[in-house]
């Protein structure tokens, strides 16, 4: 699939997907499972990047759409996909505070790894320099490894970047930029 044809349609499903939540908001249950199916995956690949506590994992995604459906605030959002990363980040450090794993803030340095499968390429011949960036991503400090997921994995724009990571948006674009630059340093 070319990144034009993909880009479209990730622009789409985020129209999509404010309207799901929109009427979702106004009690539809049909909606909210859509939303439901539509992220558990997504939530469930970045909450295992924090912790690799799946069972973990996967009870804050569900607490998390429980909570929603109960509350059905009136919180307006520009990317559902955003909304739902960062309310998952913050409800894992949430459980890292009262259980052993202790964060000092939401905002704090994690254990964010990239897994080799991210990378699976049909072509061989490109699979030497998929472990060679998968390498160079892994040497990069946490929080750089977290941006480099988030904006080139997961689509995010600067200003979900932000939100999620809790940073302000020139902090998001230094960030990434910063990222990129010791990428590239490493795989010279």
């Amino acid at each position: 699939m070319n990144s034009r044809l993909l880009k479209k349609l990730l622009l789409n499903d985020n129209h999509t997907d404010i309207l799901w939540w929109n009427a979702f908001k106004e009690g539809d249950r049909q909606a909210f499972d859509n939303l439901f199916r539509r992220y558990y995956p997504v939530l469930l690949q970045y909450g295992l990047r924090i912790t690799t506590d799946k069972e973990l994992v996967s009870d804050c995604i569900q607490d998390l759409f429980i909570e929603l459906w109960q509350s059905r605030s009136s919180t307006s959002v520009q990317s559902v996909k955003a909304y739902f990363l960062k309310a998952l980040k913050y409800k894992l450090f949430r459980q890292f505070r009262s259980g052993s794993m202790v964060q000092s803030d939401a905002s704090a340095d994690t254990n964010f790894e990239l897994s080799h499968d991210q990378f699976i390429i049909a072509k061989e011949e490109e699979a030497q320099k998929v472990a060679r960036v998968v390498a160079a991503i892994n040497q990069l400090p946490n929080r750089q490894k977290e941006i480099v997921y988030l904006k080139i994995y997961q689509g995010l724009s600067y200003e979900e970047l932000s939100e999620v990571m809790g940073i302000n948006y020139q902090v998001a674009r230094n960030l990434f930029y910063q990222s990129i630059k010791s990428l590239r340093a490493l795989l010279q």
